[in-house]
């Protein structure tokens, strides 16, 4: 059994769904090209998509890349200091 790692990427997909008239997870999966099971582990953060998808999901809601994914400010490796 392959364990996958959460991803620290957080999005709003659930709300982007609902607020263009309940559209179903698998709507959503169809107008990209994926299964539905797939828009659920990324919509549930358990999947990071690849570029390609994540720009696929945000052209559907027509809205920028930063609305549908971010990644929280205090996981970002600062400047001139190694991450952790």
């Amino acid at each position: 059994m392959k364990v996958v790692k959460p991803t620290r990427i957080i999005n709003e997909i659930r709300a982007l769904r609902f607020a263009a008239g309940e559209m179903t997870q698998a709507e959503l999966a169809e107008r990209i090209g994926v299964t539905r099971q797939t828009v659920i582990a990324i919509e549930q953060g358990r999947y990071s998509p690849s570029l390609e998808v994540a720009f696929k999901i945000a052209r559907v809601f027509a809205v920028p890349l930063e609305t549908v994914f971010q990644y929280p400010e205090d996981q970002r490796p600062r400047r001139g200091r190694k991450p952790a």
